[in-house]
């Protein structure tokens, strides 16, 4: 049995989806008393991962699971092109990643136009338009990954996906875009002078949050699989809100756009946690953050056609 996790990362979290699956299939083999099948353990992210700390991870992974998981491997590259080989893979997961768009929206990047501007006048008359393009580029990419994966997966083959979205198709607010909040602060820096008013504009957080009726309506008409479970949750829902001051919340969300963002402004990360932490101070942290939004993760369990 061959099982990927697609967008790894490096940290202690990388062999938590395929740690799982090995443990589902270990407690399967035991309660039916079936002897347990081989199994290969495949990690896959971008090439700049940290993959010599990977690698070291799985291979404590194949020795403490040395009568089942008999071959690890990793596997650079992007999710939006080929990976395996057709009809290799048995089980398919991804976590957090698939919000992240392979590239800008093109209807934007193309003509110039602000994905999120200064000007709240100009914002709100945009605001339709831009969410349009980033829900086209959305579908365009995760179809592209359905398409893929399909010819990777063995008949009947699974995968388990979750992604960052929105409850619903309802909008409650302007703050619809995951990236919206991090847009607002790089607004602050830029209205400073810290950063070229040009460079913010041509500035596009390639990601989307899709609601779970956008996600449902795209596998369904792309055909290749099956959905056998989906869910919406508030993962903030049972936290102590308490133990999240602005000071880590800013560092969170620092972490989560630090490579996009230092990649376009070079070194402004300081600047973007100290605004960060100054405006959840101001209002109310988490609580203000989170009656703003509709985020949510969708999570779904789908078997290949």
């Amino acid at each position: 049995m061959v099982i990927a996790d697609l967008g790894c990362s490096s940290g202690p979290n990388a062999l938590t989806l395929v740690s799982t699956a090995v443990e589902a299939i270990m407690s399967h083999s035991l309660q039916f008393q079936h002897p347990p099948p081989e199994v290969s353990v495949l990690l896959n992210d971008l090439p700049h991962n940290d993959f010599n700390m990977v690698v070291k991870s799985l291979v404590t992974l194949r020795q403490s699971n040395n009568k089942f998981v008999l071959v690890t491997g990793v596997t650079p590259g992007s999710f939006y092109e080929r990976l395996f080989t057709s009809d290799s893979m048995h089980l398919i997961c991804s976590s957090n990643n698939l919000h992240l768009l392979s590239k800008a929206p093109e209807d934007l990047s193309r003509n110039h136009i602000p994905a999120y501007d200064t000007d709240e006048h100009a914002r709100h008359e945009r605001l339709r338009m831009v969410r349009k393009a980033y829900a086209r580029q959305f579908r365009k990419d995760f179809t592209l990954f359905l398409k893929l994966r399909d010819k990777e997966l063995v008949p009947g083959g699974r995968m388990v996906l979750s992604l960052v979205g929105r409850c619903s198709d309802v909008i409650a607010s302007n703050f619809f875009h995951i990236w919206e909040t991090a847009a607002q602060i790089l607004g602050v820096i830029a209205s400073k002078g810290v950063i070229a008013k040009e460079k913010f504009d041509s500035f596009y957080i390639p990601m989307y949050g899709p609601s779970a009726e956008e996600l449902k309506e795209i596998i369904e008409e792309q055909g290749s699989f099956s959905i056998r479970d989906m869910r919406v949750y508030d993962p903030r829902a049972d936290m102590d809100r308490a133990l999240f001051t602005p000071s880590w919340l800013a560092k969170q969300k620092g972490a989560i756009f630090e490579p996009i963002i230092v990649e376009h402004f070079g070194a402004v990360m300081d600047e973007f946690e100290r605004v960060t932490e100054r405006r959840l101070s101001l209002e109310g942290g988490m609580q203000g953050d989170h009656a703003r939004t509709s985020r949510a993760v969708l999570a779904v369990s789908l078997a290949k056609a």
